[in-house]
C-alpha cells in the first residue's frame, strides 16, 4: 500500500523510479495512488475509470473481448447481390467479414459504404470491392492490436484459433470501449432520459436496465419471474441467449425489436404491443 505519509507527487516519484518490486505490485500502488486523488479531488471519477482502463487493455487479449464465431453478421459471396445488400441494411454494421465456401475460409472485408454506394452499377461484384482482411492470434495483447489498428489504419480484425480457424472478430471499437466504456450509437438514450420514451408511431424505446415492474406499469402488462428484474433479463430468458441487434421476440402480446445489443447484454429495444390471440 502507497505511503500515507507522502504527498501524491512524492508517491508519483517512487513509482517512475525503479523500485525491487514486482510490476504486478507497482502496477497496484499507482492503482491506489489514483484512486486517493480521486478520492481527493485531484482528479474526476472518468479520468481514473479511463487509466484504469488502460492498465485493463495492457493484461486483456484478443480472446477475452472478440466477438464470437456464431455470432458475426457474416457475407457470403456467393450470395445474390440482392441478399447480401438486405442483410447489410439489416444488421446495420460497417464492415463485415465475407467467405467463400466456409466461414474459415475469410476471403476480405466488405464496407456498407462501399456497397451501398456502388452497387446500382451495371458491372458491380462484391469481390472486386473487398478489402483484405487482418488475421491475428487469440493470444494478441489488446495493447499491442490498438497500436496495430492506429498504425495501419484498420478497424476490424479477423480472430483465429491454434487450429487456424475463425474464432471471432474483434474492431477497434470494442478495444476503445475496454478503456473509455461504451461507445454511443444513433440508438443510444440519453443517460438522463427516461428508461422509457414514447416514438411517435406509438411504439416504446425501451432501456434494457427498465425493471419490469416499471415496464408493467407503462405498458399494462404482467410479466414476472422471481430470477428476473430487467426487460433485457426477461427477453434473454426467453431466447436463451443474448439476441442480435435487429432480431424481434415475440412475449406474450408484446413485441420486442433488439435496436442496440452486443455479446453480452441488451442496450436498447423498441416494444410495441400487439392484438391478444384468441383462446
Amino acid at each position: 500500500m502507497p505511503d500515507p505519509n507522502k504527498s501524491l507527487l512524492e508517491r508519483l516519484t517512487d513509482f517512475l523510479t525503479p523500485q525491487p518490486t514486482s510490476a504486478t505490485e507497482r502496477r497496484q500502488e499507482l492503482i491506489d495512488t489514483l484512486r486517493e486523488a480521486q478520492s481527493d479531488g485531484l482528479i474526476d471519477a472518468d479520468a481514473l475509470s479511463m487509466i484504469e482502463g488502460v492498465f485493463q487493455v495492457g493484461q486483456l487479449c484478443a480472446r477475452d473481448i472478440l466477438v464470437p464465431r456464431a455470432q458475426i453478421d457474416w457475407i457470403d459471396i456467393n450470395q445474390a447481390l440482392s441478399e447480401i445488400i438486405k442483410n447489410v441494411i439489416a444488421a446495420a454494421h460497417s464492415r463485415f467479414p465475407v467467405f467463400e465456401g466456409s466461414k474459415d475460409n475469410v476471403i476480405g472485408i466488405l464496407l456498407a459504404k462501399d456497397l451501398l454506394r456502388h452497387a446500382t452499377e451495371s458491372d458491380f461484384q462484391v469481390r472486386d470491392w473487398l478489402r483484405p482482411a487482418v488475421f491475428i492470434p487469440e493470444s494478441k495483447r489488446l495493447s499491442v492490436l490498438l497500436r496495430d489498428f492506429k498504425d495501419n489504419r484498420n478497424h476490424l480484425a479477423v480472430v483465429v484459433d491454434e487450429y487456424s480457424g475463425v474464432a471471432g472478430i474483434i474492431t477497434i471499437e470494442d478495444v476503445l470501449e475496454q478503456i473509455v466504456g461504451d461507445i454511443e450509437d444513433e440508438h443510444d438514450i440519453d443517460e438522463e432520459a427516461d428508461n422509457i420514451i414514447a416514438l411517435d408511431n406509438g411504439d416504446l424505446r425501451v432501456k434494457g436496465i427498465t425493471e419490469l415492474e416499471q415496464f408493467n406499469e407503462t405498458l399494462g402488462t404482467q410479466f414476472a419471474d422471481e430470477h428476473i428484474e430487467t426487460v433485457a433479463g426477461l427477453v434473454i430468458q426467453h431466447l436463451g441467449r443474448v439476441p442480435k441487434v435487429g432480431e424481434m421476440i415475440q412475449i406474450d402480446n408484446v413485441e420486442f425489436e433488439v435496436q442496440r445489443a452486443d455479446p453480452r447484454q441488451v442496450h436498447i429495444l423498441v416494444a410495441r404491443q400487439t392484438p391478444k390471440k384468441a383462446d
